[in-house]
Parts: structure tokens; sequence; C-alpha cells
């Protein structure tokens, strides 16, 4: 039975939402890149695009990428955060950039991208 484009509709509305905290490491050097996002699964899904292609789509990341080659890199997930139900996006992406701030205090004796 195929759905109708209003049930379409509503089960996009309805979908748990997912972002969080992530970085991209650089396993030769260590370096990390912190960064945060509203759609992990977009993130992880972007990050095995640009590998695939060999294109590195974070301008942080392009030396290192070039020099040392795109499999040096490894997407890692640090923490995830569920976008309550009262909450405006707004409200989500401000926590979710009070968590990035937090993650890079944790993270303080890294050396960053």
């Amino acid at each position: 039975m195929e759905r109708t484009k209003k049930e379409i509709i509503t089960e996009y509305k309805e979908r748990k939402i997912l972002g969080g905290i992530f970085v991209i490491r650089n396993i030769d050097s260590g370096k990390i890149l912190v960064d945060s996002t509203t759609n992990l699964q977009g993130a992880q899904n972007l990050f095995a695009f640009s590998k695939k292609t060999g294109s590195c789509g974070m301008i942080k990341l392009q030396k290192d990428w070039t020099i040392t080659g795109k499999d040096r890199f490894v997407f890692e997930v640090l923490e995830e955060l569920e976008k309550g139900e009262t909450q405006t996006l707004k409200e989500y992406k401000d926590d979710i950039e009070v968590l990035k701030l937090m993650w890079k205090e944790k993270l303080a004796n890294a050396t960053f991208y």
C-alpha cells in the first residue's frame, strides 16, 4: 500500500531528531576538529561521502587531508542529544552549542584544527 504525501510529511515531522557533538581526527597527528550538528547521521554521511570521493568539505582540514590522505581521518561521535518534544529548533541548537563548548573544555589538552 502506497503512503500518501500527507502521511510522508507527517512521518518526516514526527521523526526523532538526533544531533550532537563529533570530532574528525587525523590519526597520524592526533589533531582534531570538534564540531556540532543537529543531524548526526547527515554529518556522518557527509564525511563518508567526502572520503569516498576524496574531496574534503572542511577548509580547516584541507591541507592535512591533501598531504596525508583521506584514509588518515576518522569520524567519532562524542555525544548524542535528542531534540525534546517541546523544544524549539533554536533551543535545541543552543543546547548543542553549549555541549560543544563543554567538549572543547574537556579536550583542552588536545591539538585542534
